[in-house]
């Protein structure tokens, strides 16, 4: 992993993370937040929704964006300062999800970045937002 520092940054630049969403990750996702809605865990259940199977937490695959900050841009030192999401379609089980972040604007003073976040899936957007996080000093 490289951390990218404030100095580093410029904008357009932008980095990605490819994760297939497994049936396992769900459970596992499920298991840590709480959230067993049955339309992420129960095969049955999810058939007879409007999206006809089980799908991955909307929260999960937001959490890829966090994954693309926190090892990859800026990398490890980078805090979240917040972070606006807006879920467009569902992400199924067996899905590649492109989790990418392009800086959008550089402040100088702490050392804040602007980070416009998306996730596709099969290049049709999934989730879009905005993060704003501070990073390291050189």
């Amino acid at each position: 992993m490289r951390t990218f520092t404030f100095s580093d940054l410029s904008l357009g630049q932008s980095d990605t993370l490819l994760r297939t969403v497994m049936g396992a990750d769900v459970e596992v996702f499920a298991s840590v937040s709480g959230d067993v809605n049955p339309i992420h865990l129960d095969e049955t259940y999810a058939a007879g929704t409007r999206f006809g199977q089980r799908i991955a937490h909307g929260m999960f695959t937001a959490s890829l964006i966090s994954a693309v900050i926190g090892t990859k841009m800026p990398g490890p030192g980078a805090v979240y300062l917040s972070q606006t999401l807006r879920f467009l379609a569902p992400v199924k089980i067996g899905d590649v999800v492109a989790a990418t972040v392009t800086v959008a604007e550089l402040i100088e003073k702490g050392r804040r970045v602007l980070l416009d976040c998306a996730c596709l899936v099969d290049g049709k957007s999934v989730l879009e937002g905005e993060a704003w996080v501070a990073v390291p000093a050189p």
